[in-house]
């Protein structure tokens, strides 16, 4: 598949007030970062969009690297905490612009268990 030469598999966890995220490679390692302001209130994992961007971005210019022909990636995005009962559309949907806003290519939000990076790999490729 020729998308792969153009873009990069990433699982990214969401935590209060912190991200982690890895290359869905063989020998991706995790990184993470916590905002230097909180994103998270006592009721939402994000409660404070632009916070939790401004940390996103960062992360993924630490993984990704930065150069001319910066790799878009397709993104796993799995919030760790504060998902009881399930997500709510608008959380769905917050989860899906921090993302995309960051310069995802493809988005998809998972609940549950956490993923091995197959599983990761499987869900962003539709199967």
């Amino acid at each position: 598949m020729i998308s792969r030469f153009f873009s990069v598999d990433l699982y990214i966890k969401i935590k209060e007030n912190r991200f982690e995220a890895k290359k869905l490679t063989v020998d991706g390692h995790w990184q993470s970062i916590v905002s230097q302001e909180p994103f998270t209130t006592p009721r939402l994992l994000v409660g404070s969009f632009s916070e939790a961007e401004r940390a996103l971005r960062q992360l993924l210019k630490q993984v990704l690297g930065q150069g001319i022909f910066a790799k878009k990636p397709k993104v796993v995005i799995h919030p760790m905490e504060k998902v009881e009962g399930g997500l709510s559309q608008i959380e769905d949907r917050i989860f899906r612009e921090l993302a995309f806003g960051a310069g995802a290519l493809k988005v998809v939000v998972h609940t549950g268990a956490e993923l091995t990076d197959s599983q990761a790999i499987r869900l962003l490729d539709g199967v």
